[in-house]
């Protein structure tokens, strides 16, 4: 597995399973399954209601002596009705290391770039500092709010920012800007979700066959290649080893810049700063609200 260093000298794995949309009967198998394969990192928030999942399928993991706790890299993300100021913040970070069962984080971000992210970050900074969490950084986040948020926030620079990224919204000049200032990118659905008959794509499909791999793997490949941290959701034990078997092969440069064709530059799902998006997650606030204990 390749690792990334952070910009505070934490390491991370580059290739990581998701939990978001696994349905919680579900989750702690699949995590369990994840580890087996090989997977160390593993990506949850709060607002994907499976946290307390995640936790067993890792616990489980554990005392069965398939990993240690250190060799695990855990990631959740506090949700827009954590956010309203630090102390609701600091509560929702309490409240995620209880439901994962776990006495640190090794990755704690703002899920949306909505609501009071400075007093937010202030706490994930001081949880960082007291040992709570090793890294902390945003999500979703474009490139202005990005730059923004950098140079104002009193705690420092963010350590990630996990944003959409796939072959039809390759986000180049985000890249460039994340690079710019020393923040790692990490894609979400890489695959998006399929949309544009992402899986039998001809160009995709094509490329695969050169190296013997599918089209799932080369686009895995394709993200690695670019220095992207990379996440991948599967419930079967198969597609997860399918899906981490990317580092025995190499895209060549004609490769890469076919893929580059592909480029719409456009979201496959929606524009954080779409007014309707913004009305729907505020909307979300008032339905998650009034009890978050549970993951």
């Amino acid at each position: 597995m390749k690792e990334i260093t952070l910009n505070n000298g934490e390491k991370m794995p580059q290739l990581g399973f998701g939990v978001y949309q696994i349905p919680n009967e579900e989750t702690a198998k699949s995590v369990y399954e994840a580890i087996k394969v090989g997977y160390r990192l593993i990506d949850t928030a709060i607002s994907y209601h499976n946290e307390t999942e995640t936790g067993q399928g890792i616990k489980r993991a554990i005392d069965d002596g398939i990993v240690t706790r250190k060799e695990l890299f855990i990631t959740t993300k506090l949700f827009v009705n954590n956010v309203f100021n630090e102390q609701t913040a600091a509560q929702a970070i309490e409240g995620s290391l209880d439901r994962l069962g776990l006495d640190y984080i090794d990755l704690f971000l703002l899920h949306q770039p909505y609501g009071d992210i400075y007093g937010a970050y202030r706490a994930l900074g001081k949880a960082q500092h007291n040992g709570k969490i090793k890294s902390i950084g945003v999500s979703n986040f474009d490139s202005g709010k990005l730059i923004e948020f950098a140079q104002m926030n009193d705690v420092g620079l963010p350590q990630i920012n996990q944003i959409e990224i796939n072959p039809w919204h390759q986000r180049v000049e985000d890249l460039d800007w994340n690079h710019k200032y020393n923040i790692q990118p990490e894609a979400w659905a890489p695959f998006a979700e399929g949309r544009n008959n992402l899986f039998t794509d001809p160009i995709l499909s094509n490329i695969g066959a050169k190296y013997g791999k599918s089209v799932g793997q080369v686009v895995l490949r394709w993200l690695i290649q670019r220095d992207v941290v990379v996440l991948a959701k599967s419930t079967n034990p198969n597609r997860m080893l399918e899906n981490f078997n990317i580092f025995d092969f190499e895209l060549s440069d004609e490769d890469m810049q076919t893929i580059h064709s592909l480029d719409q530059k456009a979201s496959a799902f929606f524009d954080h700063k779409d007014p309707k998006m913004v009305e729907w997650f505020m909307g979300r606030i008032i339905k998650d609200k009034p009890d978050m204990k549970r993951g």
